[in-house]
């Protein structure tokens, strides 16, 4: 499969990769379609850079841009200058892909990663991640407005600190007296 990395993006143009792609992990976001069905994919489909690095090491998707071949390398400096700790961020992404979870962005939940069992329209994200150096001090207040954040969409919050290759996770509930 062939992608063009167009600014901070990569496009799938050609509709049956983009639909497999997608039906074979809920990769990237059909280009118009909000609630998208793997049958009804018609479009382009737009990978956020680190789908697109991790598609491209499993060797399943190859990278161009202005029609030439982005290296595995170019594309790591291209992630590396467009995310914040992109290393640890890519080092939970790849662990929780690789265990089959499905993984996208969640900017929209205020974290680094909203995490699905099966995937979106299949099932709620269960869990809202965000990546820690394991030096990192986490206050009082981060972790009260964490848990606050997670209980009102009814998600497990994770605080997700890769070392090395691994990663530990701790997991908050909350509950009421």
């Amino acid at each position: 499969m062939k992608g063009d990395l167009i600014e901070n993006r990569i496009i799938v143009w050609d509709i049956k990769d983009s639909r497999a792609l997608f039906v074979a992990g809920y990769y990237g976001k059909p280009i118009g379609m909000t609630k998208p069905k793997p049958e009804d994919i018609n479009v382009p489909l737009i990978l956020d850079l680190i789908e697109g690095y991790y598609l491209q090491e499993k060797s399943k998707l190859k990278v161009f841009h202005v029609k030439k071949p982005v290296t595995q390398e170019e594309l790591l400096e291209r992630c590396r200058r467009e995310y914040h700790n992109f290393d640890k961020k890519y080092t939970v992404y790849k662990d929780f892909r690789d265990k089959g979870y499905i993984v996208n962005p969640g900017i929209k939940f205020g974290c680094d990663f909203a995490v699905y069992q099966k995937g979106p329209g299949i099932d709620h994200a269960p869990y809202l991640l965000q990546v820690y150096n394991s030096t990192d001090t986490i206050s009082a207040t981060s972790v009260v407005l964490a848990g606050r954040l997670a209980t009102t969409v009814r998600k497990q919050f994770i605080l997700a600190i890769p070392k090395g290759d691994k990663v530990d996770c701790l997991a908050l509930d909350w509950w009421r007296a």
